[in-house]
């Protein structure tokens, strides 16, 4: 008679084992993808919400999300020594409100502030064809809550400041927060994350000066989605 803790029972039993982990694994590798491939179009839909409400709510209403959407034009046209001004990849897109004239009322532009307290924050901004923020938001960040994460519009106006903002309003040496002798608040408790949003603004503005003909121009108008 076999004795029960002997080594042929212990590797059957153990073989038994990895062959019902081995069919669990795969049976639930197998629910995970028929779940992503069925979930997938209302995941791409709730994305491409979101981006639309985001960038709508730099504009003054009217403008249509699809239109905003399909505007999308990619970066990678642009010197690379230049978009190192908004710390991003050449591949980003970046969006042309365009009014029922056919006229481009705003470019709305991705950046990175990478001097945040936790991380890099990221940022979208909208610009007029004259080079004056139309508004700009905070769309990733990791700062401090109660503190940095006051950039939040849901948080706090702050980020409301730059509204109406050019490279000549203030001059250049103004774009800092008071606390460095600039024109603009911080945040109470938080220096850091306010002073690194009004640098990443500010050089989305001289990105914008050194490309505007190349954003604006005709060429640019195929579409890359």
């Amino acid at each position: 008679m076999t004795e029960p803790n002997s080594p042929t029972t212990l590797s059957q039993s153990i073989r038994r084992s990895a062959i019902g982990l081995a069919i669990f694994a795969c049976f639930t590798a197998g629910l995970i993808s028929v779940t992503n491939f069925f979930t997938q179009d209302t995941i791409q839909a709730n994305e491409r919400a979101y981006e639309a409400r985001q960038l709508l709510s730099l504009l003054p209403d009217g403008y249509a999300a699809e239109a905003l959407l399909n505007s999308a034009r990619s970066l990678d046209q642009i010197e690379a020594t230049d978009l190192t001004l908004l710390h991003i990849a050449g591949d980003e897109l970046y969006y042309r409100a365009i009014n029922d004239q056919g006229q481009v009322d705003a470019i709305l532009l991705p950046l990175v502030a990478p001097e945040g307290y936790s991380e890099a924050i990221r940022l979208i901004v909208g610009i007029s064809p004259t080079g004056t923020i139309i508004g700009a938001r905070v769309t990733r960040h990791r700062e401090t809550p109660g503190l940095g994460d006051q950039v939040e519009l849901q948080k706090s106006n702050w980020i409301l400041q730059f509204n109406g903002r050019s490279l000549a309003k203030p001059l250049p040496a103004a774009w800092q927060v008071k606390k460095d002798g600039g024109q603009f608040d911080q945040l109470t408790g938080a220096t850091i994350t306010p002073r690194a949003i009004v640098t990443a603004l500010r050089q989305g503005l001289e990105f914008f000066e050194l490309n505007k003909t190349r954003l604006l121009a005709d060429a640019l108008l195929e579409p890359t989605l």
